[in-house]
């Protein structure tokens, strides 16, 4: 696969290994079947950002053995349902959202949920994620919550300006985290147009889409 021996080239050019970095297939839009064809290729950590849709996959690759990553903006409505089938959430912005999960049916069945701080990089209040400054109180309240498992810190970087900046920045926030949370030192940065500079500023998982699928189908 191509962009495996990308992020190898990346990792390596970081003075990284690419075994320490979590590829996660994004395929919002694209068929249950490529999902299908992927998880053959041995990509199994799957990437959605709409609740119904990723739902929807859930249900049907049931016989696979995948992990399934919730990366788009979650809604206080919607998270419970999220946690039924989310190993892995990307985008905890707000303590009400952390307690939704935390009291989540199958959170209180025993499961534990994996998680990061989604950090807003941008000047725009309307963009998901919290203030840099706010990233590691949210953090303290996560790590006081049963069933979380807080892995570090999430952002997507502005479209405007150098990725790497804002990843350095985003690396940074994660670092105020540790303080905090020690074992929390994953970080959550990096698409198809900006991966290697993410590697570089220690991302440690990647939500790469159009590298790996091609263009997304028209919505439905």
């Amino acid at each position: 696969m191509a962009v495996r021996e990308r992020i190898d080239e990346a990792a390596r050019a970081a003075g990284r290994s690419a075994d320490d970095l979590t590829l996660i297939a994004v395929t919002k839009f694209h068929p249950a079947s490529l999902l299908r064809e992927l998880a053959a290729l041995g990509l199994t950590d799957v990437g959605e950002s709409r609740h119904q849709e990723a739902r929807e996959k859930v249900d049907e690759l049931a016989d696979l053995d995948l992990t399934w990553h919730f990366i788009g903006q979650l809604q206080s409505k919607k998270a419970r349902q999220v946690a039924a089938y989310a190993s892995v959430i990307h985008s905890i912005d707000r303590a009400q959202l952390a307690d939704l999960v935390a009291t989540s049916e199958r959170v209180q069945a025993g499961a534990v949920i994996d998680c990061f701080v989604q950090v807003n990089l941008t000047d725009d209040p309307d963009r998901g994620g919290v203030a840099p400054a706010d990233a590691e109180p949210l953090a303290a309240h996560i790590e006081g919550l049963p069933g979380l498992q807080l892995l570090g810190v999430m952002a997507v970087a502005p479209n405007d300006g150098e990725p790497r900046a804002a990843f350095e920045r985003l690396r940074r926030v994660s670092m105020e985290v540790r303080q905090t949370a020690p074992r929390a030192s994953a970080i959550s940065a990096g698409m198809s147009n900006d991966f290697a500079e993410a590697i570089a500023e220690g991302a440690t998982h990647l939500r790469i889409g159009s590298a790996i699928t091609g263009n997304r189908p028209v919505r439905r």
